[in-house]
């Protein structure tokens, strides 16, 4: 872990791997030491904001690059979201191919898994779930214009769910109902970062 300034209210945490990232996430996350404001994870970072009214940079900086990492099966209270999906995807048969499956072991291997959301970006509600196992899809060699609303597709080790059309490269494996960005809810986002994901197999 690296500790890297990031103006005078905040630090950022650099790790070698999205795994790393979610386990220092989750470790602070539950240890909330007092003082932070916000925490950012992304693929290989985590910006923590710092209330310095409160702590000085120095002594969140410290406690929080001495705790212990939880790894993913670590016995913790992480909420948990069931994503219904009918596994129907233009390029399924593609990203089975790339990883050496057939068709339905590919689906029983994603659907039999936990996924976490490592963090969120490209689009409000758009998470990047890391799976148990590891994972490793091409791109599609020419992105699509629009990629529909509820699309679930995955590239290298993540799977997606696209919260609204808009273009993307990554190869679409089924669809789901389910709405991931919505103002009218206590938390609009319903994948935040930290929380558990499990697809559920609809027929």
């Amino acid at each position: 872990m690296r500790v890297l300034p990031y103006g005078d209210r905040a630090f950022l945490l650099e790790f070698d791997d999205v795994h790393q990232v979610i386990a220092h996430h989750a470790a602070i996350v539950a240890a909330a030491p007092p003082g932070i404001v916000e925490l950012v994870p992304a693929a290989r970072t985590i910006l923590v904001e710092v209330d310095v009214s409160l702590r000085t940079l120095d002594d969140v900086v410290r406690e929080v690059t001495a705790l212990d990492p939880l790894p993913p099966d670590a016995d913790r209270v992480t909420p948990l979201v069931e994503v219904p999906i009918k596994y129907d995807g233009p390029d399924l048969a593609d990203a089975a191919s790339a990883v050496g499956l057939s068709v339905e072991s590919f689906v029983r291997r994603h659907a039999d898994q936990a996924w976490v959301a490592a963090f969120t970006g490209f689009a409000p509600g758009f998470a990047y779930l890391v799976g148990e196992d590891e994972w490793e899809i091409p791109r599609r060699a020419s992105p699509r214009v629009a990629v529909p609303t509820g699309a679930v597709a995955m590239a290298g080790p993540f799977t997606g769910i696209y919260p609204r059309e808009s273009p993307g490269g990554w190869q679409i494996i089924g669809h789901t109902d389910v709405v991931l960005w919505d103002l009218d809810r206590e938390s609009p986002a319903l994948i935040p970062a930290g929380h558990r994901v499990r697809f559920r197999e609809r027929t």
